[in-house]
């Protein structure tokens, strides 16, 4: 089992948290995500030769969460949307 640990802007609530576990759990070598909301954490542990990193990043993005220190230019609208959706699920 490989593990990343991802730091991301934006996580603001449990329907954040909601939005990233269920759209990174869509990926089928992904065992588990861990959210932590106060420091703002994903922590995705999968399977797999190959290190899967940027594209849990890319996935992250494209929700609206970019990884800390590349740009949160236009993403925080998109991560207000992933949040509502999130809460929603649950």
């Amino acid at each position: 089992m490989k593990t990343e640990k991802i730091e991301i802007d934006n996580l603001k609530c449990n329907g954040c948290a909601n939005t990233i576990r269920r759209e990174l759990t869509w990926i089928g070598e992904v065992i588990d995500v861990e959210v932590d909301i106060p420091g703002s954490v994903v922590i995705v542990n999968y399977t797999g030769k190959n290190n899967m990193r940027a594209d849990f990043v890319k996935l992250l993005r494209k929700l609206g969460y970019p990884e800390k220190g590349t740009g949160n230019f236009g993403r925080k609208v998109k991560s207000y949307a992933s949040c509502m959706i999130g809460r929603m699920g649950h």
